[in-house]
């Protein structure tokens, strides 16, 4: 089985190229972020003609996230129990399938913005509540991925000093993760099998990408279960090239 997960950057902009992409690379399922696209106007028809079933949660503004599956879907969650609202609006950033036998969750976390931000404490309760949302469905094959926006390690930014006091690398936000992975779940793309810089999101600004000036905010976690059936795991750096791409590339997991 194929699983990927991309922060698409507005699935209408780049359906053309979520579209060759997915005739090229046929994962199984597919989890997007930021799609920018009301639930209803989702290309559910277009992808539709590729043997995917859709469940997509979105309210037309920045954010959205869908789930894509050849390989059937139930159960499907429009958030999750307890999820906190940001200014009175319930933002449209996680949902939940069972696709394959495995219990799949598509999020995109809140950026936090500045840590004098509201949205950065809106960021850290979001994080726990979906912990505790997520701890009531363990016991099953289990997968969580998508843009957290917080990068996990140093390491996992391009240049940790210019990071300094500024929101993705908080010791707060990294502890929501450590939590979150408590849970039982296991980072599947690791240091050994990422490679050197492995970054998934690249600043359309100044060249950021062709230097490789990135971070590692999009994650796969999963299940103990899950994670000893994974057989390779990669970034594809090419879906970031060319005329008109996400600032955000996609993740590829092949499990047994």
């Amino acid at each position: 089985m194929r699983l990927a997960t991309w922060n698409v950057n507005s699935v209408k902009a780049r359906l053309p190229r979520l579209l060759e992409w997915l005739g090229e690379t046929k994962p199984d399922i597919v989890c997007l972020q930021e799609t920018k696209c009301a639930a209803l106007a989702f290309p559910a028809a277009e992808v539709g003609e590729l043997g995917y079933v859709t469940a997509a949660h979105g309210d037309g503004r920045w954010n959205g996230v869908a789930v894509l599956s050849k390989v059937g879907m139930s159960d499907v969650a429009l958030g999750f129990p307890g999820e906190p609202a940001y200014e009175g609006v319930r933002e449209s950033r996680a949902v939940g399938a069972t696709c394959g036998g495995l219990r799949i969750w598509s999020l995109y976390a809140p950026n936090g913005r500045t840590l004098d931000s509201p949205h950065y404490a809106y960021k850290l309760e979001w994080f726990a509540a979906y912990r505790a949302a997520l701890a009531d469905e363990l016991g099953q094959p289990l997968v969580a991925c998508g843009d957290f926006n917080v990068a996990p390690t140093d390491d996992d930014v391009w240049d940790p000093a210019l990071f300094a006091g500024s929101t993705h690398v908080t010791p707060a936000e990294r502890g929501e993760l450590a939590e979150l992975r408590a849970l039982g779940l296991h980072d599947v793309v690791p240091t050994p099998m990422k490679g050197p810089h492995p970054y998934m999101y690249w600043d359309y600004r100044a060249g950021m990408f062709h230097q490789n000036k990135g971070m590692r905010i999009d994650l796969v976690y999963a299940s103990t279960d899950v994670a000893d059936r994974v057989r390779s795991a990669y970034v594809d750096r090419e879906a970031r090239k060319g005329k008109g791409p996400s600032d955000h590339a996609p993740i590829v997991v092949d499990l047994i």
